[in-house]
């Protein structure tokens, strides 16, 4: 991959996260916590929808391939994370830091497209509830699934592209404990002002778009539950609570870190967590203490796992 490039770096040096003992214990034992929780809790949604037929709706479709999303996310960086707190030198290869970047947006890229489908899930098994099974068939819901995967490549590939041909040469301080596109960019031997301007526009100003539509879209909801009965409100908030707060967990953290790139340390440092370890370990959450069908589905996966350990 240097010959492709021509690039003279072959590691990037990254920052620790902590510098006392102490610190980096708590880290240790937060990021192993909360990395758990994320395995146990994105694994057993997959699992959960798969096995419970009960489950195999467009809506729990979306949900698991969102939990894979999220799990893929964090593997990609939060091991890192936990290996990097005791090393003295925390370097990453040229390789690695490619591979890391790629996976970080094509992930981010499906979870954009797969909130937009289950936005378009709530509106129509609210708005247009006769119609649902019409709509939202298992072909569409097939197609729309295929639609985030495929745009979560286009994505990473349409910015992959430009920066693995750039010409690094000099520093190889990344800056953070990560790579990403934004900071990567900014250690090439070149002016990179147009490639940010489109890692910004590809990355930020998206996210920013998407945010927003996905508001005014549960809004739009909300008023056309109100106009048709007020008393169906408050349970439509309910509802969509859960998808607004998953929304503005990714959304908010991703519009600070690519349209408002380099902030200050801390705070790059403090969205970039919430993005990799908080919202990924909160989804599952999320979806599983405020959702009747989940709870449902739990009860008879624990009802099926203590009959088989009777019949054992």
């Amino acid at each position: 991959m240097d010959q492709v490039n021509a690039s003279v770096i072959t590691e990037f040096v990254l920052l620790g996260l902590a510098q006392s003992l102490g610190m980096q214990f708590f880290l240790l034992l937060v990021f192993s916590l909360f990395y758990m929780g994320i395995i146990l809790g994105n694994l057993f949604i997959v699992f959960t929808v798969i096995f419970d037929p009960h489950l195999h709706s467009p809506m729990y479709i979306f949900l698991a391939n969102l939990s894979l999303i999220d799990l893929g996310l964090s593997s990609t960086t939060v091991p890192r994370m936990i290996s990097d707190l005791f090393t003295d030198y925390k370097v990453i290869s040229f390789q690695d830091c490619m591979i890391q970047m790629f996976f970080i947006h094509v992930t981010g890229g499906v979870e954009m497209v797969l909130l937009i489908a289950m936005a378009y899930d709530r509106y129509t098994a609210i708005c247009k509830p006769l119609h649902y099974l019409t709509i939202l068939n298992s072909k569409t819901c097939t197609l729309l699934v295929i639609a985030a995967w495929v745009t979560g490549v286009i994505h990473a590939v349409s910015q992959f592209v430009f920066v693995i041909n750039l010409p690094f040469c000099g520093p190889n301080n990344v800056g953070s404990f990560y790579c990403d596109l934004p900071r990567v960019i900014k250690l090439a031997c070149m002016d990179t002002y147009r490639l940010e301007f489109v890692v910004t526009a590809n990355s930020g100003f998206i996210s920013m778009g998407t945010f927003f539509f996905l508001i005014i879209s549960y809004i739009f909801i909300l008023v056309t539950v109100q106009q048709h009965s007020s008393n169906d409100l408050s349970k439509a908030f309910f509802t969509l609570s859960a998808h607004i707060t998953v929304v503005v967990m990714f959304f908010v953290p991703c519009m600070f870190l690519y349209v408002w790139p380099f902030p200050t340390r801390s705070l790059d440092n403090f969205f970039a967590i919430v993005d990799f370890v908080v919202t990924p370990v909160l989804n599952p959450v999320i979806y599983t203490l405020r959702n009747k069908d989940m709870k449902l589905a739990m009860r008879r996966l624990s009802r099926r796992v203590s009959s088989s350990r009777e019949r054992t």
